[in-house]
């Protein structure tokens, strides 16, 4: 698939300042630029971009219902009510119950946690839930990444005598749930100064303001960071605000002192001896935690990530990569089936959207399915299948497209949805189902434009080869943590040539090992192109080639070497 090349361009009043922060900083204007463009235009943002501090949190107290909150959790453990940690069964989800569970444990034995069944019991507060609360003396519920919709079973919890604190971060609807406290900075009612946290981000605000009110010594909260980085990258939440600072010193809590849970993940991933990345967990240690609940029972990821005994973290640990293993057959034969459905169909070739249902997909594998058709076709996707006895499944948007706003559009007509402006997962009843299709790709044909319908790559920056020294480098690197909103500089160099070593790898020499220069310097670069070895022969002519990339160290055999990591390759006159 063509992707058109989108050049970020600095206004004069940018440019501007780019020059100014660049003599302040002493750095190339090149960094400068880089800087700006993520709206650090002075002295002071910048030290406070490169230099996360936890005293720049916010007061716990600023959102809406905390103190509500903390004196409920309070008077509860006076009073040695049971509690239990209820939480949703993704990574966020079980990362949120993991810190909540494990910092309470610390003052308090009368507590348990819950992870509602996948299958069974559905996304979000259950029923079996609550009547599992009720019939075994749990008083308090603190349900963590759910509950934000759970108006009428909250209500049901109370008429039980369960009361209910909500840690969410889902867009709410105008009415919030009965609950004792409803936290969630995306309330409308809500002025807490930052609204991107994540579940298991709302959990530490909480946990933060319930230390404050108690005397605890906030040092106490810092070794549970690690499972708020986790939750960050694998909630595809922004950082910024305080998800860099949480995301940050988390990253550090993981590559220098990782709980033994974690480190029983980090292990099968391959990662104790290397210095682990946004991008690690989103790509090797998220799918594992997620396997637990996609697989079998997310509980057993709980378990894991609240353990002490290194022998059953290893264990648990081999247990879900197995599961993993077999998320990765499940989802590869699921998403050929649904490649071969909308193949036979020629009504999806005018579709803006793709929604496929078949009855007997497994549910757990869904998002990933929905996520790699929206890759291959580049439309909202929406996979579903049956489970007890509803259509359900997960749906997946395109960049810029609000897919949230488009399920939102056929709420008469759904049991339940929830989530955000890429991602949602939605139940109906099956008669439902060909009204949904229509009304779905009717919004969806109406408010997508036509940039948002061909895959695009933002370039940050054009560069010489010569631009990119170590110092530069070493500065760039501080950047990170990268991800949504502060994603890893995209750039540009053009009229690159072989300089006679590139050479096409893989078993059907689908990739291409780059050795380039563009003749700005003698220095050569090495690059990496996966799924480019059409532009092997190009290469070999000597064809000048606009490459754009992101700059990656590669580590091998112990030695660390700088690559260039190819997103994509144009010949030099077809550059958009």
């Amino acid at each position: 698939m063509t992707h058109k090349w989108i050049f970020n361009q600095l206004t004069d009043g940018q440019i501007i300042t780019t020059n100014k922060l660049a003599k302040e900083l002493g750095i190339s204007p090149i960094l400068a630029q880089l800087l700006v463009q993520r709206g650090i235009n002075t002295f002071d943002d910048a030290r406070h971009f490169f230099r996360p501090d936890l005293n720049d949190l916010h007061d716990p107290f600023l959102m809406a219902d905390m103190r509500k909150a903390v004196d409920r959790l309070t008077s509860a453990m006076q009073r040695n009510e049971k509690i239990l940690v209820y939480g949703d069964y993704d990574v966020d989800g079980t990362t949120a119950v993991a810190l909540v569970y494990k910092f309470l444990k610390q003052f308090y034995a009368n507590i348990d946690f819950y992870i509602p069944n996948r299958y069974t019991e559905g996304y979000g507060i259950s029923i079996q839930g609550i009547d599992y609360a009720a019939a075994n003396n749990f008083r308090l519920v603190i349900a963590l990444d759910c509950g934000i919709k759970a108006v009428g079973k909250v209500a049901y919890a109370t008429s039980r005598n369960v009361d209910f604190i909500i840690c969410d971060h889902h867009t709410t609807d105008d009415k919030i749930p009965p609950a004792v406290a409803v936290l969630d900075p995306k309330r409308n009612d809500c002025n807490y100064p930052y609204t991107e946290l994540s579940g298991c981000g709302v959990g530490f605000k909480f946990m933060q303001a319930f230390a404050k009110t108690n005397g605890i010594d906030f040092k106490l909260l810092l070794p549970l960071l690690d499972l708020v980085a986790l939750s960050i990258a694998s909630d595809i939440v922004p950082i910024t605000g305080e998800n860099r600072i949480l995301a940050y010193y988390g990253l550090k809590q993981i590559n220098h002192n990782p709980s033994i849970g974690i480190k029983g993940i980090l292990d099968v991933c391959g990662l104790s001896d290397k210095e682990v990345t946004i991008s690690d967990i989103v790509f090797k240690i998220g799918p594992r935690i997620n396997a637990s609940g996609r697989m079998k029972v997310a509980s057993e990821a709980v378990q894991l990530l609240i353990s002490h005994d290194p022998t059953f973290a290893k264990e648990k640990s081999d247990t879900i990569d197995e599961y993993n293993n077999d998320r990765k057959h499940l989802d590869k034969s699921i998403t050929d089936d649904a490649l071969s459905i909308i193949q036979a169909d020629q009504q999806f070739n005018t579709r803006r959207s793709l929604v496929v249902y078949k009855p007997d997909w497994h549910k757990g594998v869904l998002g990933i399915v929905a996520s790699r058709l929206t890759e291959e076709y580049y439309k909202p996707t929406v996979v579903l299948t049956c489970s007890n006895g509803m259509v359900s499944g997960s749906a997946r948007s395109v960049a810029g497209f609000d897919i949230y706003a488009a399920i939102d559009s056929c709420r008469d007509l759904l049991e339940t949805f929830g989530g955000h402006m890429y991602a949602a997962g939605l139940s109906l009843q099956e008669k439902h189902l060909p009204q949904f299709i229509e009304r779905f790709e009717k919004f969806v044909s109406e408010n997508i434009l036509p940039e948002q319908q061909q895959p695009q790559i933002d370039i940050d920056a054009i560069v010489e080869f010569k631009d990119i020294t170590p110092r530069f480098c070493r500065i760039l690197k501080q950047f990170g943590p990268f991800g949504p909103s502060n994603m890893k500089p995209v750039f540009v160099t053009r009229k690159v040539t072989d300089c006679g070593k590139s050479h096409p790898v893989g078993k059907e020499h689908e990739h291409l090992k780059m050795a380039l220069t563009d003749g700005s310097s003698k220095s050569v670069q090495n690059g990496i192109a996966f799924q480019m070895g059409e532009y092997n022969q190009a290469l070999k002519a000597g064809i000048p080639l606009d490459i754009c990339y992101t700059i990656e160290e590669n580590t091998y055999n112990g030695n660390t070497s700088q690559q260039l990591m190819i997103r994509d390759i144009k010949l030099s006159n077809e550059t958009a």
